[in-house]
């Protein structure tokens, strides 16, 4: 028994391309879902946070004032570098393309672009170090600085090559239609 209501995908499964009504292009929106990677690490590390509160309020109860503070710091940062995980990605708006990473944002006005491409390249597995061949969504900027968007073998695509295809024509398609002539 299939439960439309219950899918993120709905939205892509319809044939006809009227906008939904709540479809606002001027608030930031992620072409694609979170990938599996991404949410499992997240959920483990909120997991992880819950027994560090967990332990927070253990050393409280036995006294231990300033342990506990030091604990519960430590589960904030645990709760708000998973919270930051799960922001990673592209995000497209009316106003342009925005490329959150763990430290840094970087935003950049469609007026800005001058090409938008799919490219064979070496890329990053998982966001590690170690380097495999793959597809990468590349944004050249005037004055020739060029940001990598996405990956294939980021936590968002890994394994989910039809997904990557259709999150770079998704964005693609948002600078073909705000993109400068």
């Amino acid at each position: 028994m299939p439960l439309p209501f219950l899918t993120a995908d709905r939205a892509f499964d319809t044939t006809d391309h009227v906008a939904l009504p709540f479809d606002d292009h001027d608030q930031w929106r992620r072409p694609y879902r979170p990938g599996s990677w991404r949410v499992g690490t997240a959920a483990l590390a909120l997991l992880l946070a819950s027994f560090v509160l967990l332990a927070a309020v253990i050393i409280a109860f036995a006294g231990a004032f300033g342990g506990a503070c030091v604990t519960f710091g430590i589960a904030l940062l645990v709760i708000a570098a998973a919270l930051r995980m799960l922001r990673m990605g592209a995000w497209v708006s009316r106003a342009g393309v925005r490329r959150v990473g763990f430290f840094s944002t970087v935003t950049v006005p469609w007026a800005k672009v001058t090409s938008l491409r799919t490219t064979q390249q070496p890329v990053r597995w998982l966001g590690l170090p170690r380097t495999v061949q793959g597809q990468a969504l590349v944004l050249d900027r005037q004055g020739g600085e060029q940001l990598l968007l996405l990956t294939d073998h980021n936590a968002d695509f890994l394994s989910r090559v039809e997904a990557f295809d259709r999150a770079a024509d998704t964005v693609e398609a948002w600078n073909a239609e705000y993109g400068a002539a």
